[in-house]
């Protein structure tokens, strides 16, 4: 990954809305790298402890959250329900994605 890279996904990502989520793919795209989905999560996954980077907010393409069933999933679900976020069975409705 590439430090442009890891630059533009940040700053996508800093800029979804409370509220509201993007998938991995949603990110990859508007950052202007299309189909490198897989390497958001990889930042996702790698960020430091503490970080304000709102990470909670991406999920996958699918509505699912990726960690559901570990302590940062259970994390995440709290932060996305802090904010109004629906979660249904580690699921987040369409209704909530960002649309930019």
């Amino acid at each position: 990954m590439t430090p442009e890279f890891r630059d533009a996904v940040y700053q996508i990502v800093g800029a979804i809305p409370a509220g509201t989520v993007a998938s991995y793919g949603q990110v990859a795209a508007m950052a202007g790298w299309p189909r490198h989905a897989r390497f958001v999560g990889r930042l996702m996954s790698t960020l430091p402890e503490g970080t304000a980077l709102p990470w909670h907010r991406v999920i996958r393409g699918d509505g699912g959250l990726p960690l559901a069933g570990t302590p940062s999933g259970e994390l995440q679900v709290r932060r996305l329900a802090e904010e109004g976020v629906a979660v249904v069975g580690n699921r987040v409705p369409r209704r909530c994605f960002w649309v930019p």
